[in-house]
């Protein structure tokens, strides 16, 4: 998770976004998307009751894409009910197996 950069925002409630995120597994390896490293920035405005979040995914073609960027909108929004919900899909930086935590490394061995 090195490569998630921080926002401004509360840190606590940010936290929980992550938290919440973690729950999502990536059906293909088995590990939850934020040891995959596909999160790339969380941030939440408890002024504008919103929650913005950019992922990628392993690759272009990855056959799941869809079931993830949807289950995080669908989590985020039972958990944090009441907030706008924003899931952008970006690619740049390229994602690379080196974003893998090392929990997600432990795991795959």
């Amino acid at each position: 998770m090195s490569n998630l950069k921080n926002s401004d925002q509360d840190e606590h409630s940010r936290v929980g976004v992550i938290e919440v995120l973690g729950m999502i597994i990536d059906p293909e390896l088995g590990i939850n998307i934020i040891d995959m490293g596909l999160l790339y920035f969380a941030e939440i405005d408890k002024q504008e009751k919103s929650i913005g979040i950019e992922l990628t995914l392993s690759s272009h073609g990855c056959p799941m894409g869809a079931a993830i960027l949807g289950g995080a909108e669908d989590i985020l929004k039972l958990y944090f009910p009441g907030y706008r919900i924003d899931v952008k899909l970006v690619w740049e930086p390229a994602w690379s197996p080196d974003f893998i935590s090392e929990e997600g490394r432990q795991f795959l061995e």
